[in-house]
């Protein structure tokens, strides 16, 4: 059982990014005609209050089967996008694309809510507490290690890319007036969604807050502490 304190911290860095999701969404206003609705914050706003709740029990908030659901949709949701993205690029759709990382977080996010062997009330059981609970395990062992490396494997692909991403951003701002045709290439399905600014949001704000950046950030915290999940529930 690992210390209280340690999954209280990773818990409070899920809530972080939970709301930094959160806060892209209300930036990027999906709810107007004709926005683009950023499938990836909504995955990363889920899985921070899911594996909060996972790391600190005090912080769960729907069942276990609640969460399956919302996992599996998720994963074919990013199944298909990976798809998409492979009959137009090939291998590197997998090797480095877009939304094959959310894809295995999807997935992994599933496999940790499926393959549950001990679980208390209408969810898990927070991971951290005092001597005598019971520390919740992993059934397939091996597919847990596996997901693990993957994770870990697209958070250091991720820290790679992060330097070009700070170019990128830089360029958005110097450059408001791409903004538009940026969001017309994502409806022709030629850009990422997240790294999308509305032409409307003001270039500096804009540009840092919906930024591909700020993502990718959220993206490798979220990598790193599923990883530590699955290697103490082996």
């Amino acid at each position: 059982m690992p210390p209280a304190w340690l999954t209280d911290v990773f818990a409070v860095l899920m809530l972080a990014v939970a709301a930094v999701s959160a806060a892209r969404l209300v930036a990027a206003r999906p709810w107007q005609q004709g926005a683009v609705i950023p499938d990836t914050d909504i995955a990363h706003l889920l899985m921070g209050i899911a594996m909060a709740g996972m790391l600190a029990s005090s912080l769960t908030t729907l069942p276990n089967a609640g969460w399956e659901v919302i996992f599996a949709l998720l994963t074919v949701w990013f199944a298909y996008r990976v798809a998409r993205d492979a009959r137009a690029s090939g291998v590197r759709a997998l090797a480095g694309g877009h939304c094959a990382p959310h894809l295995a977080h999807s997935a992994a996010m599933l496999y940790m809510f499926l393959a549950l062997t001990t679980s208390g009330g209408s969810g898990m059981s927070g991971m951290g507490g005092s001597a005598g609970m019971a520390m919740p395990t992993l059934a397939y062992p091996t597919l847990a290690f596996i997901f693990a490396l993957i994770l870990i494997g697209y958070a250091a692909w991720d820290l790679d890319q992060l330097p070009g991403f700070r170019h990128s951003l830089a360029t958005e701002a110097a450059l408001p007036g791409q903004l538009a045709v940026a969001v017309a290439a994502v409806g022709a399905g030629q850009a990422p969604v997240d790294r999308v600014v509305p032409a409307s949001a003001g270039p500096r704000a804009a540009g840092f807050m919906l930024s591909g950046e700020i993502t990718v950030g959220c993206r490798i915290v979220m990598g790193v502490t599923m990883a530590l999940m699955l290697f103490l529930m082996i």
